[in-house]
């Protein structure tokens, strides 16, 4: 089916009731496009507000991040509001109609956002293995980690962000030089690059669900910016971060 005629089908479908199953991401599953069955709201609970929240989690609000538990809860609903207020939508905390076209015109076949792929964030295998968590673990945090990144490129005005490093086996991390802890090994790490500067791209990323910023003025950071889902540090001294 031609992509815009996919996207049309599954803009329609959102205001007709359907099992949509929740996508596998481990190597070998088969995938098909996730359609939201359903309107989502505060106090609903599902596996479909884990996919809207995967989708969200990086409009959280600066310093902070959104469980991806299936719970939709008041910080949901902001993340949710500051996502259709970043597209010019109604920004009323639900997500229905308008939500998921804005969502369906942003996610691939694969369910990626469409300015990322797997492939981009792992340069060191096929398999995802090797790390410090099983593949499909590895795999799985990456897909969450690329819709942060979507949310991060469009604050960014849909620049180009270039991934110079994502996911590492323990022996493509130790080939680099990277850190024995490093949240490379978790799939859920990307070194960032590209159009802005890098104190730009470090200083936006606060905004972005990231709990581990690393930059300029960091040992080994001048020539890039490394965003993590997992750790705890924010170190970009040359950029006052």
């Amino acid at each position: 089916m031609p992509q815009h005629s996919r996207r049309a089908f599954l803009a329609a479908a959102v205001a007709i009731p359907t099992t949509a199953t929740v996508v596998g991401l481990t190597s070998g599953t088969a995938q098909a496009e996730y359609a939201f069955p359903r309107k989502l709201r505060e106090g609903t609970s599902g596996s479909d507000v884990k996919q809207l929240q995967i989708r969200v989690a990086g409009y959280p609000g600066y310093n902070s991040v959104i469980s991806i538990d299936g719970e939709f809860g008041p910080k949901t609903k902001a993340a949710v509001k500051r996502f259709q207020a970043a597209y010019g939508l109604a920004a009323d905390g639900v997500a229905g109609p308008a939500s998921f076209k804005k969502i369906y015109s942003l996610q691939s076949a694969d369910n990626t956002p469409i300015h990322f792929t797997y492939g981009e964030l792992n340069k060191c295998n096929s398999s995802w293995g090797g790390g410090r968590v099983s593949a499909a673990t590895a795999k799985s945090s990456a897909f969450r980690l690329m819709w942060k990144l979507e949310a991060l490129r469009h604050a960014l005005g849909d620049r180009p962000i270039t991934i110079s490093s994502g996911f590492r086996s323990v022996s493509c991390n130790n080939a680099v030089g990277g850190h024995s802890s490093s949240r490379h090994l978790y799939g859920d790490a990307a070194d960032l690059t590209g159009s802005h500067s890098l104190c730009t791209l470090a200083k936006r990323a606060r905004y972005h669900g990231f709990r581990n910023i690393l930059g300029p003025g960091f040992d080994g950071h001048g020539d890039h910016v490394h965003v993590a889902s997992g750790g705890s540090t924010w170190s970009a001294p040359n950029c006052g971060v």
